[in-house]
């Protein structure tokens, strides 16, 4: 039976709400609901999937939802043909448009993709024909926007089973095999551990590597990451990115944990050291160095990291939170467990993330926005690496500037997309550039 990655079940107990975490109610009737996945797309649209916390094992196909900030969330069941099947995750794109992907958890069969269009009152199952080999079944699905997205099995028939579609589900096409690198021997990918960041995704597998594709899941490369197994008995390891280029990795043996980042988009990465924090469900604020760590089982509770992992500030100690995303370093929830429809469920962040004095005096604007020939970067950093990068994430242009404002010359770039990353000791923002 194939393993799910990082799906474990906690039953909740009590505690106090710490005054940097606002309780707030998922809607589901009944007890012990807990989240497994949550989907901040902005700060009034958040979706969530739900997971049995009871320790009973129930298969539960439900998700929540908000479109006003978590003041009200609407759940929802998520219909997928058979009640026996298990969701494997939530993709939306706004306030009524999302995609699941499920399958029978304890065989692999019975593999669907479905769409709702409106809100979650109706789910339609897209790619009938895709994933019905034996040796296959789905893993994810990831829709980008409202036409380009694409689902992710295992080996079959010679090849990673990938889906591709260009027009919101209606019709898939298998990425040929020529687009992705050969599967090693017992090779296969995880329900759980994927990210996706803008264009990016990263998935892991069985033998410790990584796929990626930079191009919305069209082609496809693979790196050894430094673990044998993302999701074994022996050892484990969860990935987090904060943007195509700079992410991090926490490896489980036993009770030894190792931290390991990157600033290649997981190519390589560093030498690995011990990790500092005590909460191990790491997630990034976008676009920066600041990282949230979150914990259901013991030692609960949450910290934060403003450096990338190397020191860690607690937030508190006294309640059980899980999983997290955030829109930025004032605006983000993680998951708790439902007591009833008007009691917790979900936390809502109430604070920032960040450095306070920088933050106040740092702001950083980059203009003409569309440019043709200079941009001007304006801020009130001392010195800064200014490191550009197309889509894909290659890197076409860095420098090392100071002073209040600075000429750069983008004369010599192709027509398109760019993304300016800006660093400093304790400041990192990603501003998106079009050229002219």
């Amino acid at each position: 039976m194939k393993k799910l990655l990082l799906l474990l079940a906690f039953v909740p107990f009590s505690g106090l709400n710490a005054q940097t975490w606002i309780s707030q109610a998922t809607g589901f009737t009944d007890p012990s609901r807990g989240l497994d996945e949550i989907i901040a797309l902005d700060a009034n649209t958040v979706w969530a999937k739900a997971y049995d916390g009871s320790g009973g094992g129930l298969e539960v196909q439900e998700f929540t939802m908000t479109t006003n900030g978590g003041t009200t969330w609407t759940p929802g069941v998520i219909d997928v043909g058979n009640p026996a099947l298990g969701i494997n995750n939530i993709c939306p794109i706004n306030s009524t448009t999302a995609w699941v992907s499920a399958v029978n958890p304890t065989d692999g069969t019975g593999s669907v993709v479905y769409k709702t269009s409106d809100g979650g009152a109706s789910w339609e199952q897209q790619n009938s024909a895709g994933f019905t080999s034996g040796a296959s079944f789905v893993n994810f699905v990831h829709f980008f926007d409202e036409n380009v997205g694409f689902a992710a099995g295992d080996p079959a028939n010679g090849e990673f089973e990938i889906w591709r579609s260009t027009d919101g589900g209606a019709n898939w096409t298998l990425v040929p095999a020529a687009n992705i690198p050969p599967f090693l021997s017992g090779e296969y990918g995880y329900n759980g551990g994927n990210v996706v960041v803008g264009n990016v995704t990263w998935m892991p597998t069985n033998k410790g590597r990584i796929l990626k594709s930079v191009d919305q899941g069209l082609t496809w490369t693979v790196s050894q990451a430094p673990l044998t197994d993302f999701g074994g008995t022996a050892q484990s390891g969860r990935l987090a990115f904060s943007d195509a280029s700079n992410g991090c990795l926490l490896k489980t043996v036993g009770t030894v944990y190792t931290f390991y980042t990157t600033s290649n988009g997981g190519t390589t990465w560093s030498a690995g050291s011990t990790f500092t924090g005590s909460h191990r469900l790491l997630s990034y604020v976008p676009g920066t160095t600041v990282l949230v760590g979150t914990s259901q089982a013991a030692p609960v509770g949450s910290s934060y990291s403003i450096n990338n992992g190397l020191a860690w500030t607690p937030i508190e100690a006294d309640m059980q939170r899980g999983t997290s995303s955030f829109v930025n370093g004032s605006t983000g929830w993680c998951a708790g467990f439902s007591t009833n429809a008007t009691t917790d469920g979900i936390f809502r962040f109430d604070g920032t993330l960040a450095n306070p004095t920088f933050e106040a005096d740092a702001a950083i604007e980059v203009y003409p926005n569309p440019a043709n020939n200079f941009v001007t970067i304006s801020s009130q950093l001392d010195s800064y690496d200014l490191n550009v990068t197309d889509l894909t994430g290659k890197v076409v242009l860095q420098q090392s500037l100071s002073g209040i404002e600075n000429s750069v010359d983008v004369s010599s770039l192709s027509s398109g997309v760019y993304l300016f990353n800006i660093n400093s000791d304790n400041k990192k923002e990603t501003i998106k550039v079009i050229k002219n």
